[in-house]
């Protein structure tokens, strides 16, 4: 998708995700990153629940895609930023989608709502029939 921003100023890997399997990788990168970053064990836990979340949100409203995830720095500080792509039909009321409680089913339960609050930044871009892109960051405290 281009006009999306990449993991800024990052090193990072590339998991494709197409199943369920994917998920699992996603999720395993997204831990290792954690433990590379020396974030506690209550960040590591949030990170890897918000990103489960939105790859599977990834596999199952996008129809597939990416995440692309790497140790990122700013301001002196470190963390861990994961950004999930997909191209399928985009999000078409963001603000009922970023409503807490609201999910459309089949995650975890926590929606983007929930994984929003998991994490240190999220930023969401999505277009109608061009797909999401959804980053996130864990910054190590």
């Amino acid at each position: 998708m281009s006009g999306f921003a990449p993991v800024p100023d990052a090193d990072h890997e590339t998991v494709s995700i197409a199943s369920n399997d994917d998920v699992v990788r996603a999720r395993q990168l997204v831990r290792t990153l954690g433990q590379r970053c020396k974030l506690s064990l209550v960040d590591q836990t949030k990170l890897v629940t918000a990103a489960s979340e939105l790859a599977r949100n990834t596999l199952v409203y996008g129809g597939g895609g990416v995440m692309r995830a790497g140790l990122v720095g700013r301001d002196g500080r470190v963390g861990v930023t994961a950004v999930f792509e997909d191209e399928g039909p985009g999000i078409p009321d963001i603000d009922q989608a970023l409503t807490d409680g609201w999910t459309s089913g089949g995650g975890l339960g926590l929606g983007l709502s929930g994984a929003r609050r998991l994490v240190d930044d999220f930023t969401l871009e999505t277009e109608t029939g061009r797909g999401t892109q959804v980053a996130v960051t864990k910054w190590r405290r």
